[in-house]
């Protein structure tokens, strides 16, 4: 695996910074952010410095139950083409479940699930990573995510689950330290076993990034400073193998350039000294290609089924309001749709700045009280077209400038598909009163 040294998540909120950054060696974008016949200014100059840039995907779902869908799978090549990138990274997660296969209702998670760590769910991931290896013009690697619940009834830890997925597949890993944090905190798992479990020489780089504890609960929220526990599991790591890329996430929250360079410094220090101390004693793993049997066989529908039913309870029960399925913890599954129902809140008023700039306060209370009873269908944009029209259509819709100025909004961005007569009617009789 090629060396890519370090790096930090690139947003359009620190572009400017990341490029004055001293010691930067590569960086990487969200591939659903970022658009290949349109790159910003920044990342042409970054690209044209020769630095590398990496496309992370977030919503592919390679964890779902579905195969991996062609034209999300298109889209993703498109952008390591588009950057000239040496590898694409996803999530090991489901983000959507339901649909044909179950005959459900299809619901959208707009956040990263964890997969149960069992056979069935091990050989539907490895199936779907082999899709997405095929489709994919250079190597994948796929990220352990952070988890504030657990499955039931799971076969194997994550160092196992990991092991064998790398094994049987070749794929990469992307070892995101915070996250082994976060569910040591919220799982109680040792993240030394988990490092001492994994194929280290088929690591591609690794995540750090903050987060804060509140009630018990770890929320991985990359946008808090990196605490010293992520960097000691980071430095375990390092002297166990020369990790080939370190990455710094930073999604929101953001702090002076200054405060982001100290945080790589931090990082940079952690690996030096691990590696260091690894060399001196010969603690370095060996490398080896990981496996990846092609004759395996593949899963069949009747597994995928059984999956897919299982992800369809439990995200309704997250975004829908239904019962908990048996052996969940409801306390930590409130927690969890909360969280998620604020995720929704944060990222529809990033997409429609004007709602909140609409609504003023109430925006949040709003969104997080349709939330409840309202799951996404079909994107953060579709999202917030939904939620105005909800607000319209309300016993409490918004009053005088404001409810104008919301109707025009919704009626502005609610084409180019001609709209429903019976839908404008509605809205039409809401603001009317007749």
């Amino acid at each position: 695996m090629a060396r890519l040294g370090t790096g930090i998540g690139w947003r359009p909120e620190i572009a400017d910074a990341v490029e004055r950054m001293p010691g930067i060696d590569w960086v990487e974008v969200v591939a659903e952010n970022t658009c290949p016949g349109h790159l910003p200014d920044s990342l042409r100059r970054l690209l044209d410095r020769g630095v590398t840039v990496v496309p992370h995907g977030v919503s592919l779902g390679l964890g779902g139950a579905d195969r991996p869908d062609a034209g999300r799978l298109a889209a993703l090549a498109e952008r390591a083409e588009a950057l000239g990138s040496p590898l694409v990274t996803e999530h090991i997660a489901f983000v959507r479940a339901g649909g044909p296969l179950t005959t459900t209702a299809r619901l959208e998670a707009g956040h990263l699930l964890p997969v149960p760590r069992t056979r069935d769910a091990l050989d539907v991931l490895c199936e779907n990573v082999r899709i997405a290896q095929d489709a994919l013009p250079v190597p994948l690697a796929v990220e352990n995510i952070a988890a504030l619940i657990a499955w039931p009834g799971e076969e194997m830890t994550e160092g196992q689950f990991l092991y064998e997925l790398a094994d049987r597949t070749g794929v990469r890993l992307l070892i995101d330290v915070a996250n082994l944090h976060t569910n040591h905190v919220n799982r109680g798992e040792d993240p030394a076993k988990a490092l001492a479990e994994l194929p280290l020489e088929a690591i591609a780089y690794v995540h750090v990034a903050g987060g804060f504890e509140r009630d018990g609960v770890w929320h991985d929220s990359h946008a808090h400073p990196v605490p010293a526990s992520v960097l000691d599991i980071l430095a375990d790591l390092a002297s166990r193998v020369s990790p080939p890329g370190v990455l710094l996430e930073r999604d929101e929250n953001f702090p002076e350039p200054g405060e982001l360079e100290r945080e790589l410094d931090a990082i940079r220090e952690a690996v030096g000294e691990a590696v260091g101390e690894a060399s001196s004693v010969g603690g370095e793993a060996s490398p080896r290609e990981p496996g990846g049997r092609a004759d395996l066989p593949a899963a069949g529908d009747a597994t995928r089924q059984r999956l897919g039913l299982a992800q369809a309870a439990l995200l309704s029960a997250l975004v829908a309001g239904t019962p908990a399925p048996e052996g969940f913890d409801r306390v930590r599954l409130g927690v969890q749709a909360r969280s998620l129902a604020a995720k929704r809140a944060d990222v529809v008023a990033k997409v429609a700045p004007e709602l909140p700039e609409i609504l003023g306060t109430g925006y949040r209370p709003a969104f997080l009280a349709y939330a409840q009873g309202h799951p996404m269908r079909g994107g953060y944009r579709q999202d917030a077209l939904d939620f105005a029209e909800h607000v319209l259509l309300g016993r409490n819709p918004a009053e005088g400038r404001s409810r104008r100025e919301l109707r025009r909004w919704w009626l502005d961005r609610s084409g180019p598909a001609p709209r429903s007569r019976s839908r404008l009617a509605r809205v039409g009789r809401s603001l009317t009163g007749r």
